[in-house]
């Protein structure tokens, strides 16, 4: 995947359960930083988690906690009111905040500000074999999980069905998180489900090995007509091999993500933590592959708002060449 593929345009609030993932903290006084992330059953919570030891490894005088949420939309709103310091969102959703659309129409968050951007969504399009179902015109008339209430999935989910002219009338639409959806498919009590997530998930892991399920792959249509509605999709492909019954290559959509501080933070934290998070890469690497795609260079062509100025002095200190939208 070429990173510049994601170059896109620059660019709520729900309940947020704390869940403390065996960080060790020390026992001085620290001050703590909470990493607002997404489900248990996704992506964002092992990298969150995997962020947050390396602010207790490696960052002075600070400790992190990640947090279970719901998700991109949710992330943003937290970050604007101070109740996250560091936040995971879709790029969309980070470039709607940012310039109070979409989700965000009336409620600009002109504050949230990029440390970097860690690795691409797929948008996974999963049902069971035995559904009969292999195309996106299927899910017609079907019991669809389009993903949680202020989820980055729903944005992604949204979008791409109104690109192909589907829309919630046409579909009997549930709003689930990554582990709802998996057991409502495993139960029958749905037909198909969105996630948009990085690959290999537990949640599609743990469902391929009790069912045999079908990854949707869309048209070359369908993926033209989902990138010139949203500039920040663009086409990649899941390996074969994901999971358990997946043995060919898929065309999907991939979406970047970005790590998101508010412009309140202070540059020598946001230095600090830029920092130490590329130069301690392997031990998130070592939480999900996704974090492999973890790179300066990634960072440069898939960020749709301006970095931090922390960050930025960390960049300019390595020699990255920063293109000029992400600077203020």
């Amino acid at each position: 995947m070429k990173n510049n593929a994601f170059r896109g345009p620059r660019g709520l609030l729900g309940t947020v359960t704390l869940v403390a993932m065996s960080l060790g903290a020390p026992a001085m006084a620290q001050d703590q930083l909470s990493i607002a992330t997404g489900g248990t059953g996704g992506t964002y919570y092992p990298v969150g988690g995997g962020l947050a030891e390396i602010v207790n490894n490696h960052v002075e005088g600070y400790s992190a906690t990640a947090e279970v949420t719901g998700a991109s939309v949710e992330n943003m709103g937290l970050i604007a009111t101070g109740d996250a310091d560091l936040a995971i969102a879709l790029a969309d959703t980070v470039a709607q905040a940012y310039t109070g659309t979409g989700k965000f129409e009336g409620q600009q968050l002109d504050m949230v500000r990029g440390l970097a951007s860690l690795y691409a969504n797929m948008v996974h399009i999963v049902a069971l074999e035995s559904s009969g179902i292999t195309s996106l015109e299927d899910l017609r008339g079907k019991r669809v999980s389009i993903g949680a209430p202020g989820s980055g999935t729903e944005v992604n989910t949204a979008a791409i069905l109104a690109a192909n002219g589907i829309t919630y009338d046409d579909i009997d639409e549930q709003r689930l998180n990554f582990n709802e959806t998996a057991d409502a498919l495993a139960n029958g009590d749905i037909d198909a489900g969105f996630w948009s997530v990085g690959a290999p998930t537990s949640s599609i892991l743990n469902l391929a090995t009790t069912q045999d399920i079908v990854i949707i792959s869309l048209t070359q249509a369908e993926l033209d007509a989902a990138m010139a509605a949203d500039a920040t999709f663009a086409m990649t492909t899941l390996p074969s091999g994901s999971y358990t019954g997946v043995d060919e290559e898929i065309s999907v959509l991939g979406i970047p993500n970005v790590l998101v501080v508010s412009s309140e933070m202070s540059d020598d934290l946001a230095y600090a933590l830029t920092k130490a998070m590329f130069e301690n890469i392997a031990e998130l690497q070592a939480v999900h592959p996704a974090a492999n795609e973890t790179t300066i260079e990634f960072t440069m062509g898939a960020t749709p708002i301006p970095l931090h100025p922390g960050a930025l002095q960390y960049y300019d200190e390595v020699g990255a060449d920063v293109p000029d939208d992400l600077r203020e």
